[in-house]
């Protein structure tokens, strides 16, 4: 018998930890709570979760900083985290985006819509896992059954979302690909995510791709490509794109 997804919720408002812990327990996963930033990370050395749901304003240390340190971790930087908050703006979602969160759910939120979330993303690291081949594109190789990206022999650290967008570039090579196919080819269909978030994901990527980010090409007023032609890697400066 398969063990049930492992969720570990880090709130430090306990009434709601209570609500969302007797609601996924429903849904079937087994879970594990914290309060504070240090109680959660405590928590994932003694055991892994296969999705953290991360409070923003945390106790000790914050949620974005919790993020950061679980995420610079070779053994951790995989695991999925959905960032929970009541701040709404723009660019607190890009803020918790930018240090590895891979979705981003503002409070207050419809039980169904956090549990239906939470599925989701557990689904898109099945399909990354449970596929059994490895994209090459130049000096780039995306596993798709260990997670693994390399850029020449050195490994890059990429969340999960991180990860779907550049393996998505990757299958459709020289193809552009729009901001709202990059979305469904990704992360799947019914998955909400906004185009200046994809934007904030790709800036990311680029920085981590270092002086290989010429490899991702923005069009202008279109969307992103992959690129393996070398004479084709300038840089973009491409802010209306």
């Amino acid at each position: 018998m398969a063990l049930a997804p492992f969720i570990l919720i880090v709130d430090d408002e306990r009434d709601l930890v209570e609500l969302v812990g007797y609601n996924l327990r429903k849904a079937g996963f087994d879970i594990a709570v914290a309060f504070t930033g240090r109680q959660a990370l405590e928590s994932v050395g003694r055991r892994a979760p296969d999705l953290i749901l991360l409070d923003v304003m945390l106790p000790e240390l914050s949620g974005t900083e919790v993020a950061s340190r679980i995420r610079s971790n070779p053994q951790t930087a995989s695991i999925p985290i959905i960032m929970l908050t009541a701040k709404s703006e723009e660019v607190d979602q890009i803020v918790g985006l930018t240090v590895g969160a891979d979705d981003y759910i503002p409070k207050p939120f419809s039980m169904k819509v956090l549990t239906a979330r939470v599925q989701a993303l557990l689904r898109r690291v099945a399909r990354t896992h449970g596929a059994d081949s490895t994209l090459r594109f130049g000096d780039l190789s995306i596993n798709l059954e260990t997670h693994e990206v390399l850029l020449g022999d050195e490994p890059l650290k990429l969340t999960l979302t991180e990860f779907k967008l550049l393996a998505a570039l990757a299958q459709e090579s020289d193809k552009v690909l729009n901001r709202q196919r990059l979305i469904a080819k990704a992360m799947g269909a019914g998955v909400t995510v906004t185009e200046r978030t994809i934007d904030v994901h790709m800036t990311s990527i680029r920085k981590k791709l270092g002086a290989a980010s010429g490899i991702i090409k923005t069009i202008r007023g279109v969307g992103y490509r992959l690129t393996n032609d070398a004479d084709d890697r300038s840089s973009d400066d491409v802010a209306g794109a």
